[in-house]
């Protein structure tokens, strides 16, 4: 190759690994790569970067840059309007082309926007499909862009032919300009809590894919539900942020015992986000059922959002949040399901909550979700309330969930550990939890 090879920028956004990574792979075939992480300041100021997610996101940027030092290139950090920031890489650089992965939210569909408007023949945007483990769109019914009911969406994408898993480049070459660019390496980190044990980065996601097929994923479709010990991966985050390939984790799963429910959950990830890459406005709207937005009370949110609503399941499944950053999906249900259907909330306010709160916090899984619990999104019931006492004796029967996030309660002993109530006003002030903030009427058998 000649000095005058052409020169690709690779901007990472949520695929932040150098395996399967269709946009770095396209970035590198036959050019000089420059790759980027821009931090969108309109994105870091707002209430959807916790610190949690900031850490997790900073590890993943650390291990990334230490990849592609092994493969003689490196990773350029900036922050600021993010098209602005990388219109200025392509100035600096002298790239031709920009390689990014593409995605469905609504947010990052008009970053893409104006983004193309803005580089105009410039420099040409190159949108890779790596999102999902079948693009949107390919999975679709006769007539239409989009599956509405999960189970034949489910039956279309089986049959789908998957694209070939790509392995990380080998090498990449840096242009000389690269050189000279005023920008950035990766920041420090923040010191991790101790609640926090799950390290960011596509080394670290990897090696939690491989414990996890190798052990619990034999016992997933009995214990996922489980709530003192679930099976679940665990893989929510990896998969949010990038560090792992949707495809490669089907393709390391399939034929193995216990796959099969798993990755009929990986088929939920991509039908939710084909809905919202055909219908972009159902992120904050119901889908099939709409209605008004009820009134919050206030007092009432804000005891479910600190975890003192008075019952217990509830309470652990909300300071788990504070504390970790996550919630296995049957306290999400259950969490949801009580602010909605039990305090008769605006679903979108439990949404923003997870939202700003979740270090795997996404919009498309995340609100529709919240959606299905809530009524109002596909294939969901209007009728449907999931009791929280007998969520909790079914799902955390021995009350080990409860005892490890509601420590008032730690004492306890089945079954006035889910039912505390059933103590007394006078006993519940000495363990210094409080009385049900609904009737238990509508919480007990």
């Amino acid at each position: 190759m000649s000095s005058e090879d052409p020169i690709a920028l690779m901007v990472f956004t949520r695929d932040l690994r150098i395996e399967d990574n269709p946009a770095l792979r396209g970035a590198a075939n036959g050019s000089k790569v420059v790759c980027a992480f821009v931090h969108d300041a309109a994105l870091r100021s707002g209430p959807s970067m916790d610190r949690g997610r900031m850490r997790f996101l900073a590890e993943c940027l650390a291990d990334l840059d230490g990849s592609l030092r092994r493969i003689g290139s490196r990773l350029e950090e900036r922050e600021g309007v993010w098209v602005d920031e990388v219109l200025r890489l392509v100035a600096e650089t002298g790239a031709r082309t920009i390689h990014l992965a593409d995605d469905v939210t609504p947010y990052a569909r008009r970053r893409f926007s104006r983004l193309e408007a803005a580089a105009g023949r410039s420099a040409r945007v190159w949108r890779t499909p790596g999102l999902t483990i079948v693009p949107p769109g390919v999975a679709a019914p006769e007539g239409g862009d989009h599956y509405r009911v999960f189970t034949p969406y489910y039956r279309r994408w089986s049959a789908v032919p998957r694209r070939q898993l790509l392995a990380g480049p080998a090498t990449l070459r840096l242009p000389q300009t690269a050189t000279e660019m005023g920008g950035s390496g990766p920041r420090g980190t923040e010191k991790r809590s101790r609640s926090e044990t799950r390290r960011g980065g596509e080394r670290a996601a990897r090696a939690r894919l491989a414990a996890w097929h190798s052990g619990a994923l034999a016992s997933y479709g009995e214990r996922r539900d489980d709530l003192d010990e679930p099976a679940t991966s665990r893989l929510s985050t990896d998969l949010h942020f990038g560090c792992l390939s949707p495809l490669a984790v089907e393709s390391a799963l399939v034929g193995r015992p216990g796959s099969v429910p798993f990755l009929r959950q990986l088929c939920w990830r991509d039908f939710y986000l084909q809905l919202l890459a055909a219908r972009p406005e159902v992120a904050w709207s119901g889908y099939l059922h709409k209605s008004g937005r009820p009134a919050t009370d206030p007092v009432a949110f804000e005891a479910w959002r600190r975890g003192c609503t008075g019952v217990p399941i509830v309470d652990a499944a909300m300071r788990q949040l504070a504390a970790e950053g996550f919630i296995p999906n049957r306290a999400r249900m259950i969490a949801a399901s009580f602010l909605t259907k039990n305090l008769g909330a605006d679903w979108r306010d439990g949404a923003r909550h997870f939202l700003e709160h979740l270090v795997d916090a996404d919009v498309a899984l995340n609100n529709l979700n919240w959606q299905w619990v809530a009524g109002l999104g596909t294939g969901s019931n209007p009728h449907r309330v999931l009791n929280p006492t007998r969520q909790a004796r079914r799902f955390d029967p021995s009350g080990a969930y409860v005892r490890r996030h509601v420590p008032e309660l730690r004492g306890l002993d089945r079954p006035a550990v889910h039912e505390p109530w059933v103590l007394g006003r006078r006993e519940l002030a000495r363990l210094g939890y409080p009385e049900p903030v609904v009737s238990v009427g509508e919480i007990g058998p």
